[in-house]
């Protein structure tokens, strides 16, 4: 009988606060919610993530760069590369050396400062903000801007409503209590997933977004148009519309078609509040293009049926509607358009700024969107300034490195693109994030030098020249809180750092060091800790009587202010448009944006607008590629992070990452569930295990992003495990945003009957014993 003592210790990831249970030893055994809360899924892979085989146990240096030195190199990532493991003075003085070196013989331009975001909660041991300082102290570095999760609202929105409103649509939207107590009917694009609503950058003290979205069901109707019928959480009864991936678009065209046909419009809105709308009303009449927007027109592009779209268009006109668009739906080629569109038809409606109306841009995406309270300022470690201008989109890496000196159009403007030769990541997985893996890999292979900041081994860590291990968030004490969260916590360490692991604030000091400047200011991470608590309360952002911090770290948390808002997003402009107008050049809503209107770009026009995409099913491709594949989160994991855990594994199809087939299409393949199937686009293939499930729109597939990249059988497929990055290619959403179009692709779905090759994603590299370099 074990008769080991167990204590439990608060901890906490993006997924939500949380008690681990951890022995004498320093083992989290198990996990468990706080009282009156839940888990989310993804916290069931802690326990198997925390000293999985994978874990990187001490600085690893890949062998060819150690022994040829730095320089481009087409074998980096590539399978059984093996890595020398070095003490960490060696592993220091060589990546201070070769960032000295790239620094003065290629200039500050020439270092890349990835970390694009999700890699920790904590206020202090946050990868990205650790990484930037050190950077920006040692000379600067080319940043990436804009996100993954939403870059091409984040460029488009401000086009048309300002910058202004456009960071309240993510800050201040409309609420669910407000939804609960004004809202007729909510009209979603893309569904409110349940799985979204656990996930708050930072995390959060309680998982409160199910249960809020819960409380509008009982007066507020809920249509989800997508097509997947369990998009929307069960607790919302939603009705389920089908439409085809890559076709909202038209669908919202058409119901604006109805709203002026049959004299729904609001005219007086559109008149003050808006400027563009009779170039719209022209467009949807077919009278600017001879096509005329009707509901049977979009049936023919979206499979929605005509009379369902009519009639939906009527509900919409008849009460307080809100039309709301998820992030998923502008992860796609003409990405802006989804987003364009609904506001579009938000506006024509006329409801846009009355309580419970108009627009939002996120409600089931992520778990603080809809709270209703107000983010309280938090805690800051100080990145300082970075002395280089150069950026990119965050999705447009494989194209900086791949093209230097080149020139990439970008918001109206022209970047130009410089030679990258020392790329640093710390706290991100971009072999999750991009899309057309092997491009990428490609991209990589140009750099001199990788450097990456690991807990696992994971595909970006086996593609680095130098890997450093570092402590996770179960290792290290810090202070957590997400966006509109009620409570500032004391995240405390579970057990001792894993092997040689260390914390980043430790490693980019002794870094530091070696290069003449302070990264540390010679503070322990438990004295950061101290100082930039002190700094809030002595800034007054902390609350009234908030307690030094010796108090704090006792009591282990401190209650936030996060008032709740009555006001959202569009408010006081609807009250009084002259008084309160929008930072755009008309101060109005712009349906037509005269800012996309001067840039004149070839693929975006200033007003929403139905073009066929190059992948969708009514394509030509589609004759070959016959499936519509949707990529979209994982429900029990967060993006990628420990995939190696239960959790996500208990989803895994013989090992592989599963994909959904309608009963029809998998008959039309003799497929069922369990079977391996061999996925393939244009781009690349991979092996996933069935699942049949009557939960898609017959010619849909879908497939959960965030598998870990394994190449290790390629004459089989480009993933062995199920990424269906290998799967999306590499292409902007428009050259006005440059974002992520990897939300959906066409593919061709075949049984694979040959012998199954073992999963390898979740293993380390050949790992050399520790030696110094001269005696290799």
């Amino acid at each position: 009988m074990n008769t080991q003592r167990r204590r439990l210790v608060e901890t906490s990831a993006h997924w939500g606060s949380y008690l681990a249970e951890v022995s004498d030893d320093g083992e989290v055994v198990g996990v468990r919610p706080h009282e009156g809360d839940e888990l989310s899924p993804a916290t069931g892979n802690v326990a198997a993530a925390h000293r999985h085989p994978s874990r990187v146990a001490r600085p690893a240096v890949r062998r060819a760069w150690l022994e040829h030195g730095p320089g481009p190199d087409e074998g980096r990532g590539a399978p059984g590369s093996e890595y020398v493991e070095v003490g960490w003075d060696e592993a220091l003085d060589l990546v201070a050396t070769e960032l000295a070196r790239v620094r003065r013989e290629h200039g500050d331009d020439a270092v890349f400062g990835g970390s694009y975001g999700w890699g920790s909660a904590g206020r202090l041991h946050h990868a990205q903000s650790q990484v930037h300082r050190f950077l920006n102290l040692t000379g600067g570095y080319v940043r990436s801007v804009a996100d993954y999760s939403r870059g091409a609202s984040q460029v488009l929105l401000p086009h048309l409503v300002g910058a202004a409103a456009a960071a309240d649509v993510r800050t201040r939207p409309v609420s669910w209590a407000q939804i609960a107590e004004h809202t007729d009917l909510l009209v979603t694009f893309g569904g409110v997933r349940r799985s979204n609503g656990w996930v708050v950058p930072g995390g959060q003290s309680r998982h409160e977004n199910g249960a809020l979205a819960g409380g509008a069901a009982g007066s507020t109707r809920v249509v989800s148009l997508s097509a997947q019928r369990d998009d929307a959480m069960a607790d919302l009864a939603a009705e389920w519309v089908g439409v085809m991936p890559g076709t909202d678009t038209a669908v919202m065209l058409a119901l604006v078609h109805v709203l002026v046909v049959d004299g729904l419009a609001d005219e007086e809105f559109l008149a003050r509040w808006t400027v563009g709308a009779d170039r719209v009303r022209a467009y949807v009449l077919g009278e600017s293009d001879g096509v005329a927007k009707t509901p049977e027109w979009a049936e023919g592009v979206s499979r929605t049926p005509a009379e369902r779209i009519r009639r939906l268009a009527h509900e919409m006109a008849a009460g307080r509607t809100l039309i709301n668009v998820v992030y998923a739906l502008q992860r796609g080629e003409r990405g802006e358009q989804p987003v364009f569109a609904a506001l579009t038809l938000a506006a024509f409606l006329g409801q846009v700024g009355l309580p419970g109306g108009g627009f939002a841009h996120g409600l089931g995406s992520m778990g603080d969107y809809g709270s209703g309270r107000v983010s309280a300022p938090l805690p800051t470690f100080r990145q300082g300034a970075n002395p280089v201008p150069d950026l990119i989109p965050c999705a447009r890496i494989a194209d900086l490195l791949l093209s230097p000196g080149g020139e990439l159009a970008f918001d109206g403007s022209t970047l130009r693109l410089p030679d990258v030769r020392l790329a640093w990541w710390a706290g991100g997985n971009p072999f999750h994030h991009h899309q057309d893996l092997v491009r990428l890999r490609g991209a990589f292979a140009r750099l001199d030098t990788l450097v990456v900041h690991e807990t696992h081994w994971t595909p970006t860590a086996k593609h680095a020249d130098v890997v450093l291990p570092v402590a996770s968030s179960l290792e290290r004490d810090d202070l957590v809180a997400g966006n509109a969260d009620r409570r500032l916590r004391a995240s405390r360490r579970v057990s001792a750092p894993y092997a040689d692991a260390r914390e980043e604030l430790w490693i980019f000091g002794r870094l530091a060091e070696r290069l003449g400047v302070s990264h540390d200011d010679g503070l322990s991470s438990s004295a950061w800790l101290e100082r930039i608590y002190e700094e809030w309360r002595a800034a007054g952002a902390a609350p009234p009587g908030a307690p030094a911090f010796a108090e704090f770290w006792r009591d282990g948390g401190l209650d936030l202010v996060a008032p709740a808002y009555d006001d959202p997003v569009f408010t006081a402009f609807r009250a009084d448009p002259e008084a309160h107008p929008l930072d755009t050049a008309s101060g109005r809503i712009e349906l037509w944006s005269s800012s996309i209107e001067a840039a004149a770009l070839p693929d975006l026009a200033p007003h929403a607008e139905w073009r066929e995409p190059r992948r969708w099913w009514g394509s030509p491709d589609a004759a070959e590629w016959d499936l519509h594949l949707l990529c979209n989160q994982p429900s029990h994991r967060l993006h990628s992070q420990l995939d190696m855990g239960e959790a996500s594994g208990s989803t895994k199809v013989a090992g592989r990452e599963p994909i959904r087939l309608h009963p029809d299409d998998a008959a039309a393949r003799g497929l069922a569930t369990g079977d391996v199937v061999r996925v393939t686009s244009p781009t690349g293939s991979l092996l996933a295990g069935v699942v049949v499930s009557d939960a898609l729109l017959p010619g849909v597939a879908q497939m959960h992003t965030g598998a870990w990249w394994d190449p290790s059988a390629p004459e089989i497929a480009t993933c062995v495990h199920g990424n269906v990055n290998v799967l999306t290619p590499d292409e902007p959403t428009s050259s006005l945003t440059q974002a992520t179009s990897g939300a959906h692709v066409l593919v061709r779905v075949e049984r694979y009957d040959g012998v199954l090759p073992p999963v390898r994603a979740h293993e380390p590299p050949p790992l050399l014993p520790r030696r110094s370099a001269t005696q290799l």
